[in-house]
């Protein structure tokens, strides 16, 4: 595959600890970007631009791009390439740790977050960028293809479980496309895909108790193989699940998140003073 390298070479080691295998193929790079659709005034933020293959084409399409970098041997190199260009602002940080919305400028402003995430630490991240939901427009990731799965999957189907329900409960989801390993220095042992996430404005079914939902909902994928009767012992009754409509003796990978934040809500009525964990 041809290197998407924008006329720079680059000589860095590839560190396991940061989950890096850089993108290296330029079609697939143009599709990324395409799938995107950066526009003057978008605020976006990179998460891991690694050797800047995405970098190079957004940084010169938008107005600003916050670039979040952990590796401390790629900072200089960035520097090098992008400091001279207006848009770029980076941050040597750890992306699971920033506040990001200490990247505002404006009130209006809403951050576009786009990264090829590292396998090992996508899910937590995810989670962490959903905090501030209400300051992100959207989001494009790449990640390993079975997390993508995971996350736009439906009830009944066996990828379906809690990141499907906690994700989709905050965000609309689409998986764009496939991106096979040999599109990556070094090759990954799976395929990735490219997924669009956009944070709803106002959430379909809204959870009187987010902290009861999370909980309630981790609490029903505890044990898979086991019904809703058995996961919510303690939490909820058999009786207590049938009025919400659902039938007790049925797995939580058949149950919508509608069901979900009936369930949840259904409990934080039922226990005002608690909150299960």
């Amino acid at each position: 595959m041809a290197k998407h390298t924008s006329g720079h070479t680059s000589s860095h080691k590839h560190k396991k600890q940061f989950g890096q295998n850089f993108l290296n193929n330029g079609r697939i790079i143009d599709q990324i970007v395409a799938a995107i659709r950066p526009q003057p005034d978008d605020h976006m933020v990179e998460i891991g631009p690694g050797e800047a293959a995405l970098t190079a084409p957004l940084i010169e399409q938008v107005h600003t791009l916050d670039i979040i970098e952990i590796d401390n041997d790629l900072i200089a190199p960035l520097k090098i390439r992008f400091a001279s260009k207006p848009a770029f602002n980076l941050h040597h940080t750890d992306a699971l740790k920033l506040d990001y919305a200490s990247l505002l400028n404006a009130s209006k402003d809403k951050l576009r977050i786009v990264g090829n995430l590292p396998y090992n630490i996508s899910s937590p991240l995810m989670f962490h960028l959903l905090t501030y939901a209400q300051h992100i427009q959207d989001m494009h990731f790449m990640l390993q293809k079975e997390v993508v799965n995971r996350i736009t999957a439906q009830p009944g189907i066996k990828a379906y479980g809690r990141l499907s329900v906690m994700i989709q409960y905050r965000c609309q989801t689409e998986s764009l496309f496939t991106v096979g390993p040999e599109n990556f220095t070094p090759p990954p042992k799976v395929d990735s895909a490219i997924i669009r996430l956009i944070p709803h404005t106002q959430k379909p079914f809204i959870a009187d108790d987010e902290t009861t939902f999370n909980n309630l909902v981790r609490q029903a994928f505890s044990q898979k193989r086991k019904t809703l009767r058995n996961n919510l012992k303690g939490w909820l009754s058999a009786e207590h699940i049938e009025s919400c409509g659902i039938d007790p003796s049925t797995r939580a990978e058949t149950i919508s998140v509608e069901m979900f934040v009936k369930l949840a809500n259904l409990y934080a009525q039922t226990h005002p003073n608690e909150h299960k964990t």
